[in-house]
Parts: C-alpha cells; structure tokens; sequence
C-alpha cells in the first residue's frame, strides 16, 4: 500500500553484550563446521527479561522522536519466544512502564516478521483513526531449556535484545512510501511437522527444533513444492513494494534484511534479488544475530547511528516469518538524526525497566 503521510520518527535497540563465536565453540556451544557456513561472529546473550528490554528500546525511542506519551495512540508489542509470564499481556506492561496512557495496547505473535507486520498495522491504524503516533517494540530471549540458539533452526543463530521505533503521522526522519505483506498459509506445517497438537508448550521435544518439523514437511507433497512458493510469494512482496513506491532495486541504497547466516542470505536475498552484501548491514548483523521480530527497526537504528543513512536515500526493509508471510517496505530518508548509539549495561531483571524511566524523565527535564 502507498502511505501519504506516515514516517517513522525513531528507532532504537537494545542490546545486550556478544557472546563470540569462537567462545561458543571453544564452550562446546555449537560446532565449528555450522559457524564456517554461517559465518557469524558473534551473538547477544541476555539475563533480562524481554518485556524489561523492550521498556529500555521504548524509552530510548521515545525519547528521539520528541514525542509525549499523550501523542501515542496505540502500542504494539512483537515477540516469537516466552516473555516470561504465562497468560499475560507483554504489551500492556511495556504500555504502562514506557508510556503510561490507556492506549490499545497488543501483542502480535507474527514469528520473525512480527515487527514488519506491526509497522504495517500501526501505519493503517494512524491513517484510520487520525491518530498522531504509535509505538512498536519488538523483544526476545531465547534461552534454554525450550532454545537452543545454536542449533534449534541450523543456518539461523537467534539472539537476545529488544528494539523500539515510534511510526508517526506528519513528519519524521523518514517517509513510508510502500509497505506490502504477502502470505502462503500452505507452508504453516513447515514449523509444525509431523508433532500432534500438544497440551503445554514444548510439548513435542525439548529444545525446539525447526530443523526436524521442517525436515518432516519437505517429505510431504505439500513439502516438495515449498521452494518454488517461498521464491514466488517473497518475489511478489518485493516487487509490489517498489512498484508502490516507484521505485527499482538499482534504486535502493540500503537494504536491511533479516539477520539469517550468509548461506541463507545468499540463496534468498544477495543472488535472488541481485543485492551486494555491501549495501546490506551483513557486516553488522553477522555479530549480532537473529534478533526474532527486531531485525528491521534494529538495522534502521544502526542505519541512523552509524551515519550511513543519508537524506535522499532509499532504504529497504524486508522480513519473512513462519506461516509464511513476507513483508517489504520502502523508506526514504529525509532527514539524518543525530543518535548515538546507547551504552547497554547488564541489571537485574525489572530494574532496566526502571533505569530507562528515570533516564527519559532527567532528559526531559534538561530539554525543557
């Protein structure tokens, strides 16, 4: 869809130190032939809690895009993994520790595109209802004893962290020109398998593992159809986005993709599309991880932090997440931001939470 009047204000993440992969090897962590074919550097651990990053990213986020939280008309919350309660709404706690109105506040569950999938309901929902802002975070800690991060889905390392962007209507450091989203619910068995339903999580094997449920699929007929489909829905996301945004892929400067290993990445996105890995932050991403539903907005603050994104700039945002459904947008810089990238410190669980609300309100109170 063309969006008129929507740009993304601010980005941040949040994201804890990196484990390297040669430790992880050395610890017995994962073997050293997968990281050669990834290669990957590194990846961020975490002891917080998700929700607790997320707070942390929102309130960084708040904080560039000057808005108040009176001006936020919705909270959208993305996450793939356990945010550490049973039963309970992550959104609504990030709402009240980051921005404390009665806003809608809502946890998707769009696996690794979560957050491209929040951007674009958060950008209909300002053209709906008038509304001035909205935030999105993103947050995941994949830990054991339900993920191994390592090993649970091999060419993939996910990681921990959180990220935050504030979508607004008016102005921002960058315009919305498109944003399409394509699905193909005939491949939801890829993460399903052959597993029966079961009664509680992680009920079918301790930890997670793609790897098996995807193995199971591909032996299906459904199965051994799956690769032409991936390659036409992905294809048809992409090409609909630059359509919309009058646009080519020569034209695009920066393409931030998510955070797979380079096998992935060359056979979906560098040889499929054309894309030189050096207009891509593959050089960034390679030492953080898969971030879950964060790739985007983190890759977009580095963008910004790092001084690489430049007004006049196209910027690509392309994600895919289990079900399947494909997401790409289009961005265009018209201002360049002065952020600097956040010094991340490890604290008790709850206490990020409260740091980052004493740390906006002094900011706050110095701007004003």
């Amino acid at each position: 869809m063309r969006w008129d009047d929507i740009y993304l204000r601010a980005c941040a993440s949040w994201l804890p130190p990196a484990m390297p992969a040669a430790e992880a090897v050395e610890r017995g962590l994962v073997e050293a032939e997968a990281v050669r074919r990834a290669q990957v550097t590194g990846v961020t651990v975490a002891e917080e809690a998700p929700p607790d990053m997320a707070v942390a990213a929102a309130a960084e986020a708040l904080v560039r895009s000057g808005c108040e939280p009176d001006e936020i008309a919705l909270v959208l919350h993305a996450c793939s993994y356990h945010q550490g309660h049973d039963m309970w709404a992550p959104a609504s706690y990030v709402q009240h520790e980051a921005v404390g109105t009665r806003c809608p506040a809502i946890e998707l569950r769009q696996t690794s595109n979560g957050g491209m999938a929040s951007l674009e309901l958060a950008a209909a929902h300002l053209t709906a209802t008038g509304g001035r802002a909205a935030l999105l975070t993103t947050a995941d800690r994949f830990c054991a004893p339900g993920v191994d991060r390592w090993r649970s889905d091999p060419g993939t390392v996910f990681a921990d962290g959180a990220t935050a962007a504030v979508l607004a209507r008016d102005s921002g450091f960058a315009r919305l020109r498109s944003l399409v989203s394509v699905g193909e619910p005939g491949l939801e068995r890829m993460h399903r398998g052959d597993d029966p339903f079961g009664p509680a999580p992680l009920s079918a094997r301790t930890p997670i593992s793609i790897d098996e449920t995807t193995r199971a699929f591909l032996r299906s007929p459904a199965g051994q159809r799956s690769v032409v489909l991936m390659a036409e829905r992905h294809t048809e996301s992409v090409r609909r986005a630059l359509d919309e945004a009058g646009a080519a892929l020569a034209d695009v400067d920066w393409f931030v993709l998510p955070h797979f290993g380079r096998r992935r990445l060359d056979v979906n996105y560098f040889r499929r599309f054309g894309i030189d890995p050096d207009r891509s932050l593959w050089s960034w991403s390679r030492g953080v991880g898969h971030l879950g539903a964060g790739d985007q907005f983190a890759g977009v603050a580095h963008l910004v932090e790092s001084g690489r994104a430049r007004p006049g700039q196209l910027v690509a945002l392309l994600g895919v997440g289990g079900g399947f459904t494909w997401s790409a947008a289009v961005l265009e810089i018209v201002e360049a931001p002065q952020w600097r990238p956040q010094e991340h410190h490890r604290s008790s669980s709850g206490s990020v939470a409260r740091e980052r609300k004493v740390d906006r309100a002094q900011r706050t109170e110095l701007e004003g």
